[in-house]
């Protein structure tokens, strides 16, 4: 399947749907300045959809802002998309079709339809967020936001 033919409510099936982790256990591993994990999941309905979930955290010191956890789509071609990803507030995100920037704010990237039709990053769209403000907090977001299930995680305390 092309994801230029993925629809928001294609897209919105994908995250909704139960995802199993199948390796909990993974392990960090650090290369060029950043921390990352990677969680593989597979969804428990029957459609044999196939997930990874990251987990990544810039190590040079003063960027403890810099962070990113996002869960992708597997295609049956092996090909990967990224449906959703939770940043740090490092970057003033655009919104590049809308003509707008965020702000240096935590912030949500969903795929759309939107920005696939525009030959744009299908993450490209992003929400600001007070949700979190932390990696362990983004985390915590994504797994319930995505119906991610098998791996623990810790909510941040917000005031």
């Amino acid at each position: 399947m092309a994801f230029e033919s993925l629809t928001d409510d294609k897209i919105a099936d994908l995250l909704n749907c139960t995802k199993r982790l199948t390796n909990p256990q993974a392990r960090r591993k650090s290369k060029d300045g950043h921390e990352q994990i990677n969680y593989h999941a597979s969804s428990t309905d029957g459609s044999q959809h196939e997930f990874e979930i990251y987990r990544r955290q810039n190590l040079r010191e003063g960027m403890e802002d810099d962070f990113s956890c996002g869960i992708s789509w597997i295609a049956p071609n092996g090909e990967t998309l990224t449906i959703k990803r939770y940043n740090g507030p490092n970057h003033n995100h655009p919104n590049h079709l809308e003509g707008e920037h965020l702000g240096f704010k935590c912030h949500i990237h969903t795929a759309t339809e939107k920005y696939l039709k525009a030959n744009r990053k299908a993450e490209g769209y992003a929400v600001a967020t007070d949700r979190y403000i932390t990696i362990e907090g983004a985390l915590d977001c994504l797994v319930a936001d995505c119906n991610a299930i098998g791996i623990s995680t810790s909510p941040d305390h917000l005031s």
